[in-house]
């Protein structure tokens, strides 16, 4: 399938991309059935499970084949990252779905979200050669396996996939790219050389769908999306046996949820982008002065992808991120006590892990990875007022300030 340089974020196919597989109902009905009813052989002809052609199933045997709402949600996947997607119980048993059908000699890595390296270490506890782990700028040889997050969790940063597409293909590599924080449309990771997207010689993309193409916070869903049907037949035949594929009615959630993806992820970005840029000004104030309202020294840095401009080798975030600026990015406060009683001064940010919802979400980073400066706070923004969003992140502000004083003299001054 030849990348579509044209391709957009289209709302008909994320209403009516999976409308091959539609009935009757005008809305896709749950069904939580885990197996069906066989044919009849005396009544028409039968075959066996190994004859379906399990990405446009006529019928279903087993839901660890197939199932009818899961299947619709591949194909509106796979329509909008332009490859073909198969989704997976979480984004880790996606992570874990690439290590086992790339087989990697060696696995290029750096930062990024403990939880896909915690699944790396699991899967080293499978293999009986160690996988050796080095940094993404190290030499590259045959077999080894490029695993680029960006932009970056949890600072919001975009990574330059075209330098590292050439790179690995030129050594003998494959290139993953997890594009969790960039989901359609913001970018399109097949589009500068990625091998497979998480949600992949061109291959693979991986994106938790848990995030923004769930977007309300009430699923757990990977996605895997390859750029050749017979690699998405390889992974299905890999996760019918891991036994990691999504429920039914997480799959209707998923289904539903995708339906206003361009409505949501377009109007964060723009929410995020001013937020980012706002706390930026307030971050650049110098001690004894104030911004909005707001004393410097409070807040040290604030990254983002749109703060970023170009880097020493003429990478700009601004090519790749084609569709909009992440969501989801992080500052850092100058002091920990700060960072630790912000999240609970908010009144719309939610203090909690995770990121891509409706709702705004704030986290002390360290309490859900403790590689964190305990300095550092992780913002996910949604689709609120963004007026309203930064009046509560300025009163939250002053509230911190206030207590900090309050409770120890001279923090604010030292």
């Amino acid at each position: 399938m030849p990348v579509d340089k044209t391709l957009k974020l289209s709302g008909t196919d994320l209403v009516h991309g999976d409308s091959g597989f539609a009935g009757s109902e005008v809305a896709p009905s749950i069904s939580v059935s885990t197996t069906f009813r066989a044919l009849n052989p005396l009544e028409e002809a039968s075959t066996s499970l190994t004859d379906v052609d399990f990405r446009n199933p006529t019928r279903h045997g087993y839901s660890r084949y197939t199932q009818q709402v899961s299947t619709r949600a591949e194909h509106v996947l796979s329509r909008i990252n332009d490859g073909f997607a198969l989704t997976y119980s979480s984004g880790l048993s996606a992570s874990y779905a690439a290590l086992v059908f790339y087989r990697p000699k060696r696995i290029a890595i750096r930062g990024g979200y403990h939880g896909c390296h915690a699944t790396i270490a699991v899967y080293q506890k499978s293999q009986d050669v160690k996988v050796e782990l080095i940094d993404l700028d190290a030499e590259y040889r045959p077999g080894d396996l490029c695993w680029l997050e960006t932009p970056l969790n949890p600072t919001g940063e975009s990574r330059d996939i075209q330098y590292y597409a050439d790179k690995i293909h030129k050594a003998g590599g494959k290139l993953i790219v997890d594009s969790t924080f960039g989901p359609p449309p913001l970018q399109y990771p097949f589009r500068f050389g990625a091998d497979c997207l998480p949600v992949c010689s061109i291959q693979t993309i991986m994106a938790l769908g848990t995030k923004y193409f769930g977007g309300h916070s009430d699923l757990l869903a990977g996605v895997l999306v390859v750029k050749t049907l017979e690699d998405w037949n390889v992974l299905h035949t890999d996760r019918t046996y891991l036994g990691s594929m999504m429920g039914s009615l997480e799959s209707w959630l998923l289904l539903r949820s995708l339906r206003t993806l361009h409505l949501r992820v377009p109007r964060q970005s723009a929410s995020a982008t001013v937020i980012a840029q706002w706390l930026n000004s307030i971050a650049k104030t110098p001690l004894g002065e104030t911004y909005d309202g707001i004393p410097g020294g409070v807040i040290s840095q604030v990254w983002h992808s749109s703060l970023q401009g170009k880097d020493e080798r003429g990478f700009d975030p601004a090519a790749q991120m084609q569709g909009g600026w992440n969501a989801t990015f992080a500052i850092l406060f100058t002091k920990p006590d700060y960072a630790l009683k912000f999240p609970h001064a908010t009144k719309y940010f939610v203090p909690a892990t995770s990121l891509g919802g409706v709702e705004s979400l704030v986290e002390h980073r360290i309490q859900s990875d403790p590689t964190s400066d305990p300095r550092l706070i992780r913002l996910s923004i949604g689709v609120e007022d963004v007026d309203d969003l930064k009046a509560d992140i300025k009163q939250a502000l002053q509230a911190v300030l206030s207590v900090s004083f309050l409770f120890t003299p001279g923090l604010v001054d030292e």
